[in-house]
């Protein structure tokens, strides 16, 4: 069973889930299907909520079919199966509720925001840290190793799990932590991330990924546009001024006043 790498909207990860659940239940699955599933499930949070939400409705149908034995029969007509098509209708009204139920598919869990000027630290449920800088806005899943940086800078301390890795989503990209410190600094048009310690991986998400990553070590710092993740590296000592904002101070180096206001 084939299925569309970019299904990323609302509409068109709950039409997914509900293809995968069908064909599974007509008896034709395969081990390839199976994989495709996996691979799918596997891209992102979104289509994991879509599919368990629509297998539960799907599980309450089936439970539905015991009622079967107890409806009367007033005639002799031919009888009709029309438990395939009841199912599919519930399942079909799964889908439209789905559909309409959007913040399933969105960024969850409390917002945390600071102005122009703050500064904010972070405790995670893991004892991971989130330490924001100036006019930055963050999300963060409750009980979830998992974060979307909205606006701003933030710089993630978080605590290793290699069987949970932290996933923070910034656009049209994500970063994979591998157990690391790093900063997190959304620009228009450009993402920037900075390593300091351990290990991260950089990833294009959404309808126009193209499959491109960077796996980042200690001093990587990589660029992430539309269309491009470019690498280069900096010195502990430049990191370290770039991250001055996390002691209270910046510091500029043969920078101009304008780049020093922006």
């Amino acid at each position: 069973m084939s299925e569309p790498a970019n299904a990323t909207t609302a509409e068109a990860i709950n039409a997914a889930a509900a293809r995968f659940l069908e064909q599974r239940d007509l008896g034709r699955w395969t081990e390839v299907d199976q994989n495709t599933l996996d691979t799918w499930l596997a891209q992102s949070p979104a289509h994991c909520a879509a599919f368990w939400r629509l297998e539960a409705v799907w599980a309450d149908a089936d439970r539905l079919s015991v009622t079967r034995s107890f409806t009367p029969r007033t005639t002799a007509a031919p009888r009709r199966n029309v438990w395939p098509i009841l199912r599919r209708s519930i399942a079909a009204a799964a889908v439209i509720a789905a559909l309409t139920a959007t913040w399933l598919l969105q960024p969850e869990g409390d917002r945390y925001s600071t102005p122009t000027g703050g500064r904010e630290v972070i405790t995670l449920f893991d004892g991971s840290q989130v330490e924001l800088n100036t006019n930055t806005v963050v999300r963060i899943a409750a009980g979830k190793r998992m974060a979307w940086v909205e606006h701003g800078e933030a710089f993630f301390n978080i605590k290793h799990d290699a069987a949970h890795p932290f996933i923070v989503s910034v656009g049209d990209h994500r970063i994979v932590d591998l157990g690391t410190k790093f900063s997190v600094r959304d620009e228009p048009g450009r993402l920037q991330v900075s390593l300091v310690e351990g290990s991260a991986r950089v990833e294009q998400q959404g309808p126009t990924a193209n499959g491109k990553t960077a796996v980042l070590t200690p001093g990587d710092v990589a660029i992430a546009t539309a269309n491009t993740i470019t690498v280069s590296r900096k010195t502990e000592k430049h990191l370290a001024s770039e991250l001055g904002w996390r002691r209270g101070v910046v510091i500029f180096d043969y920078t101009t006043l304008a780049d020093a206001v922006a």
